[in-house]
C-alpha cells in the first residue's frame, strides 16, 4: 500500500494538489496522510502565566485545524471520482520541516505532494518557502504541483540529464514505477551549448539508464546550443509532456531548472509537475 503524506495550509494550491494525488492514485490503494502545520511561535522568556495563555491559544488553534481536517476529508468524498483510500488526519505544532521530516521517517511515506503557488509557480520558490525546503531538505520523494496544473493521464514524463551522474537504484525504481503506474514513456533529454560527443563517463551512464529502464518504454533525445532552461521549455512544448522527474542529487543541473528560470517565456514551471527524485 502507498503511503502518501499532503501537507496543506487548506489553500487554493494545496486543494489543487490534493486532488492531482487523488487522481494520479485512483486506482492505487493508498493511505494518504494529510498534514496541517502550526508553526510554533518564537521562544520567549515569558512568565508560566503568559505561557499558560499560550499552551490554551494552542490547543484551541490544534482543535481548529482539527475540524478544518475533518471538514476537508468530507469535501474529498465529495469528489466526482474514486476517492476509496485510507486518509488520516493529523495536526501539529512544530516547525514545519521537522514535522514533515519525522512523519516520512515514521511513516515509512513513499511520496510526498505538495502544491506551488500563484501563476509564478516554482520561479519565485526560494529556500526559505516550505515547498522549496521539502524539496532541498527531505530525502523523499516528492511531486510538486503548480496551482494551475490540471490532472491528466501521465503519459509522458521528461527526465532531463547530462549524464554525469551515476544513478542508483532507488531513484530509478521510483520514476519506473510512476511511469508502469500510468503506462507512461520516459523521454531521456541531454542538452548540450555545442555539440559535444560525450565523455566515456557519460556514455556509461547513459548505457546504465538504457539498461535499467528495459522494462519501460523510453526514448533518447539530445538537444543542442540553447539554454537549459530554454531547452527543457521547448522540449515540453514539443512532446506536450506530462511530468518532468529530476534528481535532487544534482543540485546546480537541478536548481537551474526548477528554481531560476526567470524568462517569462520559460512556463513550464508553472503548468507541469515536478517530480523530485531522492536517493
Amino acid at each position: 500500500m502507498q503511503q502518501i503524506l499532503i501537507p496543506t495550509d487548506f489553500s487554493k494550491n494545496a486543494w489543487n494538489a490534493l486532488k492531482y494525488a487523488l487522481q494520479l492514485f485512483e486506482n492505487t490503494t493508498c493511505t494518504f496522510h494529510i498534514l496541517h502545520v502550526n508553526p510554533l511561535p518564537p521562544y520567549s522568556g515569558a512568565g508560566s502565566s503568559i505561557r499558560a495563555a499560550s499552551d490554551n491559544f494552542q490547543d484551541a488553534i490544534l482543535k481548529e485545524s482539527r475540524e478544518s481536517l475533518e471538514q476537508l476529508i468530507k469535501k474529498i468524498k465529495k469528489l466526482p471520482f474514486k476517492t476509496d483510500h485510507i486518509f488520516i488526519p493529523l495536526a501539529v505544532h512544530d516547525y514545519f520541516i521537522e514535522v514533515i521530516k519525522k512523519e516520512a521517517e515514521q511513516k515509512k511515506i513513499d511520496l510526498i505532494v505538495m502544491g506551488t503557488k500563484g501563476a509564478s509557480g516554482l520561479k519565485k520558490v526560494t529556500l526559505g518557502s516550505n515547498t522549496g525546503d521539502v524539496i532541498t531538505k527531505i530525502k523523499c520523494p516528492l511531486i510538486a504541483v503548480p496551482e494551475d496544473s490540471q490532472y491528466s493521464r501521465i503519459k509522458e514524463i521528461a527526465f532531463p540529464t547530462d549524464y554525469y551522474i551515476g544513478y542508483d537504484a532507488k531513484v530509478l525504481n521510483t520514476l519506473i514505477q510512476m511511469a508502469m503506474m500510468n503506462d507512461s514513456l520516459i523521454r531521456i533529454l541531454h542538452i548540450s551549448k555545442k555539440g559535444e560527443k560525450l565523455s566515456v563517463e557519460q556514455l556509461k551512464n547513459k548505457d546504465f539508464l538504457d539498461d535499467y529502464l528495459v522494462d519501460v518504454e523510453h526514448t533518447f533525445h539530445s538537444l543542442t546550443g540553447t539554454k537549459l532552461e530554454t531547452a527543457v521549455q521547448c522540449f515540453t512544448e514539443s512532446r506536450d509532456i506530462d511530468m518532468i522527474a529530476m534528481v535532487a542529487k544534482h543540485l546546480n543541473f537541478f536548481q537551474r531548472i526548477l528554481f531560476r528560470p526567470a524568462v517569462e517565456e520559460i512556463s513550464y514551471h508553472t503548468e507541469v509537475p515536478f517530480l523530485v527524485l531522492h536517493e
